[in-house]
C-alpha cells in the first residue's frame, strides 16, 4: 500500500503508533502535531508540522503545507486530542470548552481542511471512545466522553457530506489504551484493575492494536465501510 495521509496527534499515543505503520504500509506521512519535537521523534524522515488543531488558521496552514510537501492528500487520521479526568461537580464551563475545543472542533478542522485537498478515493478515520459510546464510566469523565460522542456523530455528518464526493469517512472507538494520556489515572491500581476487568480479556489495549484497525479503515481494504464506527475495547462495550 502506498499513499499521503496526515496524521494529527503525531507525537505519542495511537498518533505515533498510526505513523509508524502507516510508514511500515509504504505510505508518506506528514505527522502533525503541537509538540514538533515529540513528532520528529516519531516521524524517522517524515515531514514534521507544528499545528494547535484547535487553532483554525493554524491548522488551514498546516493543510495546505502537508498538501505540498506530500504532493496530495490521500487520507487523513485525527489522532489530535485531550484527555480529561475532573470530577463531575468539580467541572467547568472551561473545563468543557477546552476539550471541546480540542477533540471536536480540532476534528471537524482537520476533516474540513484535508477534504478539501482531497480526491475521490481519498479516506477519512477520525478517533473517539468507548467513553462516547458509554458516557463515560472509565477514567474520563463528563466533558471528555460528551466531546467523544460529538466526534462518533460528527463522523457520520462528514461522511454524509463527503460521500457523495467518493470520500469514506469512519470512526474507531478505542477501549482503554495504554498511552501517556491515562498513565495518571491508571497509576492508582485499583483504577487498573477495576478498568482491565470491564474487558474480556483482563488488560489494557496498545497503540499499535488501534492503528492496525487505523491503517486498514484508510486502506482499500475498507472500501465499502462509510459511516461506520468500529468500536476495539476487548468486549467493554459489550457487557
Amino acid at each position: 500500500m502506498t499513499g499521503r495521509a496526515i496524521v494529527t496527534g503525531a507525537g505519542s499515543g495511537i498518533g505515533a503508533a498510526t505513523v509508524r505503520q502507516l510508514v511500515a504500509e509504504g505510505w508518506r506521512v506528514a505527522c502533525l502535531d503541537r509538540n514538533a519535537e515529540a513528532a520528529r521523534a516519531v516521524a524517522e524522515g517524515q515531514p514534521v508540522i507544528a499545528v494547535d488543531v484547535a487553532d483554525e488558521a493554524a491548522v488551514i496552514k498546516a493543510m495546505a503545507e502537508a498538501e505540498a510537501v506530500l504532493g496530495g492528500v490521500d487520507a487523513l487520521a485525527t489522532c489530535a486530542g485531550i484527555y480529561e479526568t475532573t470530577p463531575f461537580f468539580a467541572s467547568t464551563a472551561e473545563t468543557f470548552r477546552r476539550v471541546h475545543e480540542v477533540n471536536v472542533i480540532g476534528t471537524f478542522l482537520c476533516i474540513r481542511e484535508a477534504a478539501l485537498r482531497m480526491a475521490p478515493g481519498a479516506r477519512i478515520c477520525t478517533v473517539g471512545s468507548v467513553a462516547g459510546l458509554r458516557g463515560g464510566g472509565l477514567a474520563g469523565t463528563a466533558s471528555y466522553a460528551t466531546s467523544k460522542g460529538a466526534v462518533i456523530t460528527l463522523t457520520k455528518s462528514a461522511a454524509r457530506e463527503l460521500g457523495p464526493r467518493g470520500i469514506a469517512v469512519n470512526t474507531v472507538a478505542p477501549g482503554m489504551i495504554d498511552t501517556p494520556f491515562v498513565t495518571a489515572p491508571l497509576a492508582d491500581p485499583a483504577i487498573r484493575a477495576r478498568i482491565e476487568g470491564m474487558t474480556s480479556f483482563n488488560r489494557l489495549g496498545t497503540p499499535e492494536e488501534i492503528a492496525e484497525v487505523i491503517a486498514w479503515l484508510l486502506s482499500p481494504k475498507a472500501s465499502y465501510l462509510h459511516g461506520a464506527t468500529i468500536v476495539a475495547d476487548a468486549g467493554m462495550v459489550m457487557y
